[in-house]
């Protein structure tokens, strides 16, 4: 069956979620939300999501200061986090590049990136850009670190790496990525080509599995309008969905 690139994103995402209790996501994430979502309908309900700017998916009063909380207390299980460089470490920038004072280049900024980091158990990553202006060596900033020395107490960090072309998954005890599955259309060398960092590339790297029937079915009858609340756009785009009126 036909499906978009964006699903098969959404999908991959999903499956890295698992059986969890509680999934929160932040603003400006599309995919994520779709994939939690997904993944709450799939196990009939559960895990409980948490998407910021929704009336019927957030049971946050106080946005991001009862959101830290629940982080802070143990129950809030998967996080997803991008940046606008990701390293080999796993760090992410959300400040700039350049002098601080003179960036080059500003991002959104940090806000809570680096807490939610060392308190989630299981953050995912994503970047829909897979360049090496992106995916970098080094972040010019770190806003928030994907690892820790040994004598810091951290509960939290990054599982996984999606991006456009391919799934890295992170091994958090050699501190950088495996090359876990390349998109269909996309090949090994193009990765190798349009990633700045180093990362392990196993022997055999299998293909993303593209997403099945069923889960398309219920991405686009049941996911997508729960979606539209929050991004209509998004929503029309990929699933066709009609935008409301103003």
């Amino acid at each position: 069956m036909p499906f978009h690139p964006e699903e098969l994103l959404i999908a991959s995402v999903a499956d890295l979620i698992g059986d969890v209790r509680h999934i929160a996501v932040g603003n400006a994430s599309p995919i994520p939300a779709a994939a939690a979502l997904l993944q709450k309908a799939r196990c009939g309900g559960r895990p409980y999501v948490s998407l910021l700017q929704s009336r019927k998916h957030n049971f946050f009063t106080d946005g991001g200061v009862e959101l830290f909380d629940c982080a802070g207390q143990g129950r809030m299980d998967v996080f997803f986090l991008s940046g606008g460089e990701i390293d080999g470490c796993g760090n992410i920038n959300l400040v700039g590049i350049g002098d601080h004072d003179r960036p080059q280049v500003r991002f959104p900024g940090s806000f809570g990136s680096a807490y939610l980091y060392f308190t989630v158990p299981k953050v995912i990553l994503f970047r829909t850009e897979h360049s090496r202006r992106t995916l970098v060596p080094k972040v010019n900033f770190v806003s928030a670190p994907g690892v820790s020395e040994p004598n810091v107490h951290r509960t939290g960090g990054p599982v996984a790496l999606i991006t456009n072309r391919c799934l890295f998954a992170f091994d958090r005890t050699r501190r950088r990525f495996r090359l876990q599955s390349v998109h269909p259309g996309h090949s090994i060398d193009e990765i190798a080509a349009h990633t700045g960092f180093d990362y392990d590339c196993p022997g055999h790297v299998p293909e993303t599995p593209a997403p099945d029937a069923e889960t398309l079915r219920i991405l686009r009858e049941a996911v997508a309008p729960e979606l539209a609340e929050v991004y209509p756009q998004f929503a029309e785009k990929i699933f066709g969905v009609p935008m409301k009126a103003a």
